[in-house]
């Protein structure tokens, strides 16, 4: 397993938050959809002439809004599925590295999701007694280093 596979991980994460955040839209969107009117000149079912009102939907708009939402709600049980699998194939590997700064550091950054930055003061918690304390470079570099020397 290599850094790329922690990078589709965190990459893959994002994607699911964003058909997330699509299918949100999408429900407000059918939410706004009024009910429309119109009056037009005919017959009425009592056989007398006159104007007539008819209300309803605009079913094409309707029916595009409610394909385009079961569209990416089948995408995103996809996308989830594919992305425990990459989940855990990245948790075994980050729990086969020796070093429990590492671990703890790459569960944050890949798994996680939190930039190295927030990496940074998570691991400052967790390791507050340490005697040189965590700096976002820091985190970025021995990240990289691991990686050159692995």
């Amino acid at each position: 397993m290599t850094k790329e596979v922690l990078i589709q991980c965190r990459d893959m994460a994002e994607e699911v938050k964003d058909i997330q955040r699509r299918i949100e839209k999408i429900k407000e969107e059918l939410h706004r959809i009024d009910i429309v009117s119109d009056s037009v000149k005919g017959t009425r079912l009592d056989g007398t002439y006159g104007s007539i009102k008819i209300t309803g939907y605009p079913m094409p708009r309707w029916k595009r809004k409610t394909g385009a939402l079961n569209k990416n709600k089948e995408l995103l049980e996809e996308k989830e599925i594919e992305l425990l699998e990459l989940m855990a194939q990245a948790e075994e590997y980050i729990e086969s590295i020796p070093n429990s700064e590492f671990r703890t550091m790459f569960r944050l950054y890949y798994m996680d999701g939190l930039t190295w930055v927030q990496v940074a003061h998570k691991m400052n918690e967790l390791f507050g007694k340490r005697r040189m304390k965590f700096t976002e470079d820091g985190c970025r570099m021995r990240n990289k280093r691991f990686f050159e020397e692995n």
